[in-house]
C-alpha cells in the first residue's frame, strides 16, 4: 500500500511538473489553504489519486484543443481565420492573437509643438470609411461648407479593408496629469502585413486624405504681423470667369499655375524650392484684389495678407510669420512701394539685428533658405508703380511672372456687361468699345455705372455718357492753375529722380572700389 502511493506521488509530481506555473501556484495554495484544518484534511492518497485525474483530464483537453487548430488550419483558409481573429478581437482585444500588431499614432509629439499629419489623415480618411457596424457617429457642420463632417466617436472599434488585409481602428482620449486632453489612434493588424501597412496603406491614407480635404476645403483669409493673426472664410466670389482682364494673358496665368501646382517632382529633381512668384502692377482699380481672390478660389489656396508695417522686429519677425504659414496657400504683400520705407542694402548702419525691416531681410524672405520650409506656396506681391521696385526684387526666383492690370479693354468691358447685366450684345456696344480705347478707365469705374440700375439700356446709356465725358476732359485744353500743378508735378520727379540717380551711382562707386579691392 506504501509503495502504490510513493508511486501515485512520483507520478503527480512529475505531472504538476509539467503543469503551467499559475497552474503549480494554484494547487500549492489551495494545499496551503487547507493544511491548518487537519481535522477537515482528507487522506495522502485520496489527495494525490485527484489530482492525478484532474491533471490527466486537463492533458486530455490540451491534447483536443491542439487537434482542433490543427484541423482548422487545414480546413479553414488562413484569410478566413484572420477575419474571424479580427471580428472577435474587437470584443475579446489583442490578447485573442499574439500574431496582431498595434500602431500608436498620437495627435501630436509630445512637446504638442508639431501635429501629426497620419493622425489627422486618418480623422479625414475614415470619416468617408464608416462601415454598418459603427454604432455611434460624431456630426458637425463647420461655417461656410456646404457638407457635414462626420467622424468616428472615441472609443468606437471598426475594421477598414485594404487589399483584403482587415485594419481594425480605435480612436482613444486619455487625461494628462496635467489635466490636458491626450487624443492618439490605435491601428491593429496581421504582423504579416507590417511592411505594406507602413508602405502602402499609410501613404494611401495620406493622399485620399489630401485629396478630400481639396475637394471640400474653404478657402481661409489670414492676417499675418502685428497682434492679429485672425482667420476667416474667404467669401470673395471673384472667379477668373468674371474677371474684366485681357483673355489671353487670363489663359497665361491659369496655365502657368496649373503648371506650377503639378510640378512637384520637377522642382525637386532640379533642386528648387516649390514655389513661385507674382507681381501684379498696374493703376488702382484695375482688379489686382480681384485677381488675388480669383488665384485662391482656383486653387483651393489659403491667402496670408503680410502687412509689412506691423512688424515690430523687422526682419526676424518676417522668419517666425513664414513657419506660421500652411502648405498650399498664397503669401500677399500689397502695395510693397508705400506699404513701408524700406532700408538700402547698401548703408552699413542697417545691420542684422537692429530692428528694422531691410530689403536685404525681404529678399531672403522671399527667396532665401526660410522660404523652403513648405510646399506649394505662392507669393504675390501687388504695386501701382513697377518702377520704383528694387530691381532685386524684379529677377525671376522672386518674381517669376509680371502681370500687368490695364484699364479696361473692350474685351474687359463685355465681361462686366455679362456679369452686371447679364447681356452679350447691344446696338450702344459698339460706340462704347470705341470710346475705351480712346480714354483711360478701369474695371472699377466701368462696373460703377453698370450697377447703377438693372435697366439694360439705362445703364448702358449712362456709361456712354460717362465715358464721353471723360474723352472731352482729355482733349480740352487745361486752365492756367491745371498747367501749373503740372509743372510743379514733374519738377518734383525730376527731383525726386536726380536723387534716384545720386544714390545709384553712390552704390555703383562703392561696388567699383569693392571690386578693385578684390
Amino acid at each position: 500500500m506504501e509503495n502504490t502511493a510513493k508511486q501515485q506521488f512520483t507520478h503527480s509530481k512529475a505531472l504538476l511538473n509539467s503543469q503551467p506555473i499559475s497552474f503549480q501556484t494554484h494547487i500549492l495554495l489551495q494545499f496551503n489553504s487547507n493544511m491548518f484544518s487537519l481535522s477537515s484534511m482528507p487522506s495522502t492518497s485520496s489527495v494525490l489519486s485527484t489530482y492525478t485525474a484532474f491533471a490527466a483530464s486537463a492533458m486530455f483537453v490540451r491534447t483536443v484543443i491542439r487537434e482542433l487548430q490543427t484541423t482548422a488550419n487545414q480546413l479553414v483558409p488562413k484569410k478566413l481565420q484572420e477575419k474571424l481573429l479580427s471580428y472577435f478581437g474587437k470584443f475579446f482585444g489583442e490578447k485573442l492573437s499574439p500574431q496582431q500588431l498595434t500602431l500608436i499614432i498620437n495627435e501630436s509629439n509630445p512637446d504638442r509643438q508639431f501635429s501629426n499629419e497620419i493622425y489627422e489623415a486618418a480623422e479625414v480618411y475614415l470619416g468617408t470609411r464608416i462601415s454598418p457596424s459603427v454604432s455611434q457617429l460624431n456630426v458637425f457642420k463647420n461655417p461656410g461648407e456646404a457638407e457635414l463632417t462626420v467622424s468616428i466617436t472615441r472609443g468606437e472599434k471598426f475594421i477598414d479593408t485594404f487589399e483584403e488585409i482587415d485594419l481594425a481602428w480605435q480612436f482613444i482620449a486619455t487625461k494628462t496629469q496635467d489635466g490636458r486632453e491626450h487624443k492618439s489612434a490605435k491601428l491593429s493588424f496581421h504582423k504579416q502585413y507590417k511592411d505594406k501597412v507602413l508602405k502602402t496603406y499609410l501613404p494611401h491614407v495620406m493622399e485620399r486624405s489630401k485629396a478630400i480635404k481639396n475637394a471640400n476645403r474653404v478657402v481661409k483669409l489670414c492676417s499675418l504681423g502685428g497682434r492679429g493673426g485672425g482667420k476667416v472664410n474667404l467669401n470673395h466670389p471673384s472667379t477668373f470667369a468674371t474677371l474684366a482682364m485681357d483673355p489671353i494673358l487670363k489663359k497665361e496665368l491659369m496655365d502657368d499655375l496649373d503648371r506650377f501646382i503639378q510640378r512637384k517632382d520637377f522642382y525637386r529633381k532640379v533642386g528648387k524650392a516649390w514655389k513661385r512668384g507674382y507681381l501684379l502692377y498696374g493703376p488702382p482699380g484695375t482688379g489686382k484684389s480681384s485677381l488675388i481672390a480669383a488665384m485662391a478660389n482656383y486653387l483651393k489656396f489659403n491667402i496670408y495678407d503680410l502687412e509689412l508695417a506691423s512688424l515690430l522686429h523687422g526682419n526676424s519677425d518676417l522668419k517666425g510669420l513664414l513657419t506660421r504659414t500652411s502648405n498650399r496657400s498664397i503669401i500677399v504683400i500689397e502695395d510693397i512701394d508705400c506699404s513701408i520705407q524700406l532700408q538700402d542694402r547698401g548703408k552699413r548702419e542697417n545691420r542684422p539685428g537692429d530692428g528694422k525691416l531691410t530689403l536685404s531681410g525681404l529678399l531672403n524672405f522671399v527667396d532665401g533658405l526660410w522660404s523652403s520650409c513648405g510646399d506649394e506656396r505662392i507669393f504675390v506681391f501687388t504695386t501701382n508703380y513697377k518702377d520704383r521696385l528694387d530691381p532685386a526684387l524684379l529677377r525671376p526666383g522672386r518674381m517669376d511672372m509680371h502681370i500687368h492690370m490695364s484699364y479696361c479693354t473692350p474685351a474687359g468691358f463685355k465681361i462686366l456687361a455679362s456679369n452686371y447685366l447679364n447681356t452679350q450684345d447691344h446696338s450702344l456696344f459698339a460706340e462704347i468699345e470705341e470710346l475705351i480705347k480712346q480714354v483711360e478707365a478701369t474695371p472699377a469705374e466701368i462696373a460703377g455705372e453698370l450697377i447703377k440700375t438693372d435697366d439694360v439700356d439705362a445703364a448702358l446709356k449712362g456709361l456712354n455718357e460717362f465715358l464721353l465725358r471723360k474723352k472731352e476732359k482729355k482733349f480740352e485744353k487745361p486752365s492756367v492753375e491745371e498747367e501749373k500743378k503740372v509743372d510743379e508735378t514733374k519738377e518734383d520727379e525730376g527731383k525726386e529722380n536726380q536723387e534716384i540717380a545720386m544714390q545709384c551711382k553712390k552704390k555703383k562707386g562703392k561696388r567699383n572700389k569693392r571690386n578693385a579691392r578684390g
